[in-house]
């Protein structure tokens, strides 16, 4: 469960705005195991709506999926009921106390869930320790783990509007563990690290990214939980820019101008570990 978006209102309109982006490199990670692909038996830690699972199911062997939200569950299996491919189990539980055997999956993936935690980044970021914990008992010897966040770079230059809001950046960098912290926890957790790769074009909101209006429209906003932790004042003045901006003509050329720093960047990194 997040600690602070509620995804039992957000679980009906998440995937208008939201795709899976950088699968190829997941897939890349699970090739290099040594095992055929369509034998691994794959863990998909805090799911969501399943995108990444339904993705990954026409190669994997076997994907258990895991998340707190019944909601997002919900969305999750009518998905995968449309979805062919290997065997799918769905599972309403938590990352920190997952409900398998130790060293019973060959990978495990995370995708843009460990921000959600109740975590304290001034105590050590406890509740992130146990996660990887959990993720490195339920990998065999040798297993990939593969992190899919945001570093503090990308969130602060990976977006057009993140100029808009400041506060709300800021508030989100300090839910992320920076690229250097967490290959250092996942060291710590029996995770070796063995790599980190940007898929610098992709972009997790589509083509629906660089729709300029679309911070105007509440369920363009769910794509993206930045939006949720702007406060009112914060979201009213960002909202006036861009009403003054669309009456100017100017809206489009802003958007590429605040989007300029994107390619290099890119939107997300996926971290690759494997189990020691």
């Amino acid at each position: 469960m997040s600690a602070y978006e509620n995804y039992t209102a957000v679980a009906d309109d998440y995937d208008r705005t939201r795709v899976p982006i950088g699968v190829e490199i997941i897939l890349g990670c699970l090739a290099t195991g040594g095992r055929p692909l369509d034998s691994l038996r794959l863990l998909d830690a805090g799911c969501g709506t399943g995108s990444y699972t339904a993705a990954l199911r026409p190669y994997a062997g076997v994907i258990d999926a895991v998340d707190l939200n019944p909601s997002m569950l919900g969305v999750a299996r009518a998905k995968l009921d449309r979805t062919p491919g290997c065997a799918v189990a769905l599972h309403e539980a938590g990352l920190d106390a997952l409900p398998f055997e130790d060293a019973r999956f060959d990978a495990v993936m995370v995708n843009q869930v460990l921000h959600h935690l109740p975590d304290s980044p001034h105590d050590g970021w406890p509740m992130l320790r146990r996660v990887l914990a959990e993720l490195a008992r339920v990998l065999r010897p040798g297993g990939a783990a593969i992190i899919n966040t945001c570093s503090h770079g990308q969130l602060r230059h990976g977006w057009w509007y993140v100029g808009l809001v400041p506060g709300a950046v800021e508030a989100m960098c300090r839910r992320h563990a920076d690229t250097g912290v967490l290959a250092g926890l996942l060291a710590q957790a029996g995770l070796a690290p063995r790599g980190r790769f940007v898929p610098s074009d992709a972009l997790m909101q589509g083509d629906a990214y660089f729709n300029g209006r679309g911070p105007l429209d509440p369920v363009w906003r769910r794509g993206d939980s930045l939006w949720s932790v702007v406060s009112e004042s914060e979201l009213e003045r960002a909202l006036d820019r861009i009403r003054t901006l669309d009456e100017a003509g100017t809206l489009d050329a802003f958007v590429a101008e605040q989007d300029r720093m994107r390619p290099s960047v890119g939107q997300i990194g996926f971290h690759y570990a494997a189990r020691t």
